[in-house]
């Protein structure tokens, strides 16, 4: 991944878009004003949520 830093991004034109990018590399799109909101209030920024406990603490 090179030149695509991860995080959420939200556009709000006609139609609200989030994406979301993980530090993973997991990409998650939503789309419609409800979607972007569930989105956007589970995502933590620079935290993954693909790794189990155990990978998390054995990276650290």
């Amino acid at each position: 991944m090179t030149g695509i830093q991860a995080g959420l991004r939200i556009w709000c034109e006609q139609v609200a878009v989030a994406d979301w990018l993980c530090a993973c590399g997991s990409h998650e799109r939503a789309r419609g004003r409800a979607a972007v909101i569930a989105l956007a209030a589970r995502v933590i920024v620079g935290v993954c949520p693909h790794v189990t406990a155990s990978e998390g603490r054995a990276a650290s």
